[in-house]
C-alpha cells in the first residue's frame, strides 16, 4: 500500500492514523468519554465554556489522568520507534533494538539505584538533580550497558549477529540481576516501583513525566535528523562511509549518546518496553523505503500509532484490571524477531547490512 505513496503522503497517512489512535485512546477506558464529552471538558479548562459541576469528575479524569497517558503513550512509542531505526542503522542489523542491546534494562538499573539508594551517601550527587535524578541515572547506566555491547559484538568494523546476541543476552542478565537484587533489598513501596519498570506500565503518567519525555525527545529527534544521509552512507560500511566524508566513529558516539538519553528517559518513566523498536523500522523497510531519511520521522509516527493502540488493547483485554505493555510487545514483537533471525540464517549471511 505505501509503495505507491510519496514520502510526504506517507507522514500525512500515519499523521491521521495517530490522530485517530489518539482520540480513542482518550476516549477508551475504565472511565469512557464520547467525542462530545471530551470537547467540553477541553473547553471548560480553557476556559472557552462555562463550568457545570456535575462535569467536574469526568473532567478531571480525563485532563488530570487520561490525557498525560495518552500523551506518554504515543512520545514513548516515537521514543523506541526512533531509537529502534538510529540503532539498526548504527549496528548495521535489523535485529537490534533498546530492549536487546542492553540500553533498556541498563537505563532501569540506573533508575532504580536512584529510588533504592537516593538517600544515601553512595548516590548523594543525585539531591541537587531533584526530579531530573532518575533520567540522569538511568542514561549513565543505560550508555555504558549500550556501549559495553558496542564494543563486545564489534569485530574488524562489522558487527557479527551472533557476537551481538551473546553480548545483548550477557549485559541484560547483567543489569536485570542488578535490578532483581535492588528490587529484593528495597522497602515495599520501592519493590511496587521496580516491579512496574520490568513489566513496563502507563498507569503512572502524569504532566511531569509528558513534559520530561517530550522535551528531550524533542530535541534528541531534531539532532537525529541532521544525520539521515550519514546513516544510509554508514549502510555501505565504515570505510566506505569514510570516503563519502563521513566520520564513522564520531557518529556512531554522537547517535549513541542521543539515543540513550532519548531511551533513559522514556525508561525512567515507563519502564522497559521492549522490541517495539524492532518491528516499527522493519514494518516501514518491508512496506516503504529504507531510506534513513524517511526512515526517521516515519518510525517516530508509527511508533505512536502502535503504542497507543497497544495501550487500548492493554486497559479493555482484562477489564477492570490493566495489563503490562511489555507483555502486549513481547507477544507481538517476539514472533517478528525470531522471523528475521531465522531468515538472516537461512541467508546464511554474517548479520549485517551491506
Amino acid at each position: 500500500m505505501l509503495k505507491h505513496l510519496s514520502f510526504r503522503q506517507t507522514y500525512w497517512l500515519l499523521g491521521v492514523l495517530l490522530v485517530i489512535a489518539i482520540v480513542a485512546s482518550a476516549a477508551i477506558g475504565a472511565f469512557s468519554f464520547t467525542p462530545a464529552q471530551m470537547v467540553r471538558y477541553l473547553g471548560q479548562a480553557a476556559g472557552w465554556l462555562p463550568a457545570v459541576p456535575g462535569d467536574t469528575l469526568g473532567r478531571n479524569v480525563l485532563l488530570g489522568l487520561r490525557l498525560p497517558r495518552v500523551f506518554v503513550a504515543g512520545l514513548t512509542g516515537a521514543v523506541l520507534g526512533v531509537s529502534g531505526t538510529l540503532m539498526q542503522g548504527l549496528f548495521r542489523n535489523p535485529i537490534v533494538e533498546p530492549g536487546l542491546v542492553g540500553t533498556s534494562a541498563g537505563a532501569a538499573l540506573g533508575a532504580a539505584l536512584v529510588f533504592v539508594f537516593g538517600s544515601g551517601t553512595a548516590l548523594a550527587f543525585t539531591h541537587p538533580l531533584g526530579s531530573f535524578a532518575v533520567p540522569v541515572a538511568a542514561f549513565i547506566v543505560g550508555f555504558a550497558a549500550t556501549m559495553l555491547v558496542h564494543r563486545l559484538s564489534t569485530s574488524f568494523g562489522k558487527v557479527n549477529v551472533f557476537t551481538l546476541l551473546l553480548a545483548g543476552i550477557a549485559v541484560n542478565a547483567v543489569c536485570g540481576a542488578g535490578t532483581g537484587f535492588l528490587s529484593y533489598i528495597a522497602r515495599d513501596p520501592q519493590a511496587r516501583n521496580i516491579t512496574f519498570w520490568n513489566l513496563g506500565t502507563f498507569t503512572t503518567a502524569d504532566w511531569r513525566g509528558v513534559e520530561l519525555i517530550g522535551v528531550f525527545f524533542g530535541l534528541s529527534f531534531i539532532w537525529a535528523l541532521r544525520y539521515g544521509k550519514a546513516l544510509n552512507a554508514l549502510m555501505l560500511g565504515e570505510n566506505e562511509a569514510a570516503y563519502l566524508g563521513v566520520n564513522p566513529r564520531r557518529l556512531i558516539l554522537w547517535l549513541l549518546v542521543v539515543n540513550t538519553i532519548m531511551v533513559a528517559v522514556a525508561t525512567a518513566m515507563v519502564g522497559v518496553i521492549a522490541f517495539v523498536g524492532l518491528v516499527i523500522p522493519h514494518v516501514l523497510r518491508m512496506m516503504k523505503s529504507a531510506d534513513y531519511n524517511f526512515l526517521l520521522p516515519a518510525s517516530a509516527l508509527l511508533g505512536a500509532v502502535l503504542m497507543e493502540v497497544i495501550d487500548i488493547v492493554a486497559r479493555v483485554i482484562i477489564p477492570p484490571a490493566e495489563l503490562p505493555i511489555g507483555i502486549i510487545t513481547a507477544v507481538i514483537g517476539a514472533p517478528v524477531f525470531l522471523g528475521i533471525l531465522l531468515r538472516q540464517t537461512r541467508r546464511g549471511g554474517s548479520g549485517f547490512y551491506g
